[in-house]
């Protein structure tokens, strides 16, 4: 791996995020005005209490998706990839760099719907401000990673967008934000337990439920974090040429 190769990589991506104004307003924008609308729909600061940080996590994770899978798409599309593997970059320098600069994006759009949050809605915590700000990033890092890797099957931006609904929502529905987990029949119970996204929320539960940083917490990000590296090593497993 070569910190100069991944650096580069990092810095191209990033530029170019900076340079889409539309995705930008995607990432900062979308989070933040569902957080809000939650807020007035629920009209009720202990239910937002409650359920508001586990959605915290999750709505930055269904955006990264969405924007990583069509921006890796459409370079795909245009070739890009294409010419970067005909380079001396390896697959370990590339992978590394769209994770930073996904990363980074994914610290700032946290930090901004975060601050919303806390601020100007009222949300209340019980445990650390900053194990609700790890789980939150390694959610949205979580998407992007399977962003990268949903990107691989698809054929067009729509398509793309279309994974959404297929890898999302069963495991927003399985991950215990509509039904606890432990009172789902047992097949979907033992499904929900292989699901990333049931990591996260119970993450969020443990922030809001507990004062100090518990066993179960340290797991939950333990677990988010190994689905990560397997959500990219199966995007690694997918970047090679289509020509020969």
């Amino acid at each position: 791996m070569s910190v100069r190769a991944t650096t580069a990589t990092t810095w191209r991506i990033h530029t170019q995020l900076r340079h889409d104004h539309r995705t930008i307003g995607l990432l900062l924008g979308v989070p933040s005005v569902l957080m809000i609308l939650l807020r007035y729909v629920i009209n009720n600061p202990a239910g937002f209490d409650r359920f508001g940080p586990m959605l915290l996590g999750v709505f930055p994770l269904v955006v990264m998706f969405v924007v990583t899978s069509v921006a890796t798409l459409r370079e795909r599309t245009t070739g890009t990839l294409e010419r970067l593997m005909t380079t001396p970059l390896a697959k370990l320098d590339l992978l590394a760099g769209y994770a930073l600069a996904f990363g980074l994006t994914a610290l700032i759009q946290v930090a901004v719907v975060a601050a919303i949050s806390l601020t100007w809605l009222g949300l209340k915590l019980t445990g650390p401000l900053w194990a609700l700000l790890v789980v939150a990033v390694l959610d949205a890092v979580l998407g992007m990673a399977l962003g990268l890797f949903a990107s691989a099957f698809a054929r067009t931006e729509f398509q793309a967008v279309q994974f959404m609904p297929a890898l999302i929502l069963p495991q927003a529905l399985l991950s215990g934000l509509v039904v606890p987990r432990g009172q789902m029949s047992g097949f979907l119970s033992a499904l929900s337990d292989v699901l990333p996204m049931s990591y996260g929320v119970d993450a969020m539960q443990q922030v809001t439920q507990h004062t100090a940083v518990t066993a179960a917490l340290l797991r939950d990000m333990l677990i988010i974090a190994g689905c990560v590296v397997l959500a990219l090593a199966g995007g690694a497993a997918t970047l090679r040429r289509r020509t020969p």
